[in-house]
């Protein structure tokens, strides 16, 4: 079976104030997840499932069903806090989605495929999505699993400092730990470093770090499923918990349940986060734009 893509368009976007999943950064108003999708397509996707809120699915049809018809195979899933909860009673102030592990945990049932899973406000390039074509056509199975690495250099910011998850591997190129840097920033000397309690670290520019693009056997919602209810009991009293995709893949790791690898990319990271990021990725569009990578009008 082809694989599928899988976008996770679910988040309440609180930090931006609206939805910046459906926002237009594109000369012809495509948003971020359309270049995903092109890039998607390009390299031989057939099927992209995205995974939202039913409050807004109406309004995300509406945008996203007329252009991609004909050109890939459309699916949903949306993220309800009492799915997979079993009986257990959810706090009555409770709002925020339980996280990208329980969105894809979500799709059982609907994704029965190698996928590859991304966020709906990240650009990753047409490099990663080759890149995850390839791992998932040829490598991925239920012991061994993806994350597609960036060079760090390629995903800082110049409006400030970030975080990164990091990556160390073995000699085969296996996860064996992902260190999350906070406060990651180049300094006037262009050399770049993280803060934390004990001062300021250096930190190669090399370095490959995670950027939420990873590579799954369809037996991975399975292992969010398992993971889950542990998760809830420890967690459901605590309104921001969250129920991440690295956290189970480290799980993953930590069982013995098999190996994830480190896909190198050579593709440019951005993606916007505040309403300040919007005219940063919108130039960068332009710019991809300019140089020939994508069509001013995308799907024309």
């Amino acid at each position: 079976m082809k694989p599928t893509l899988v976008i996770l368009a679910a988040g309440m976007a609180s930090r931006y104030g609206s939805q910046k999943q459906t926002a237009s950064f594109g000369p012809s108003g495509e948003t971020i997840m359309d270049y995903s999708i092109y890039d998607a397509i390009s390299a031989g996707f057939e099927k992209v499932v995205f995974i939202i809120r039913e409050d807004f699915a109406e309004n995300f049809k509406a945008i996203f069903e007329p252009k991609l018809a004909g050109k890939i195979k459309t699916d949903y899933v949306y993220q309800h806090l009492n799915a997979f909860v079993g009986d257990r009673v959810i706090p009555a102030d409770r709002t925020k989605p339980w996280g990208t592990a329980h969105a894809v945990l979500c799709c059982k049932g609907k994704v029965n495929e190698p996928f590859a899973v991304i966020n709906a406000d990240d650009y990753y390039g047409a490099d990663a999505f080759i890149k995850a074509y390839d791992f998932l056509l040829n490598q991925c199975n239920e012991k061994t699993y993806c994350i597609i690495g960036y060079e760090l250099k390629k995903t800082l910011s110049d409006f400030g400092s970030v975080s990164r998850g990091v990556c160390e591997v073995d000699a085969d190129n296996n996860l064996t730990d992902i260190n999350e840097r906070t406060k990651i920033y180049r300094n006037d000397a262009g050399i770049i470093h993280y803060e934390d309690e004990s001062g300021l670290h250096e930190l190669n520019e090399n370095s490959l770090v995670s950027m939420n693009y990873l590579c799954f056997a369809p037996g991975f919602i399975d292992v969010c499923e398992k993971f889950f209810g542990d998760f809830l009991d420890n967690n459901m009293q605590n309104l921001k918990s969250e129920f991440f995709i690295p956290s189970v893949t480290g799980q993953f790791i930590k069982a013995g349940l098999g190996n994830v690898k480190v896909v190198p990319t050579s593709a440019q990271w951005f993606g916007v986060t505040y309403k300040e990021d919007a005219p940063h990725v919108q130039a960068s569009i332009n710019a991809l734009v300019d140089a020939g990578n994508y069509p001013k009008s995308l799907w024309d």
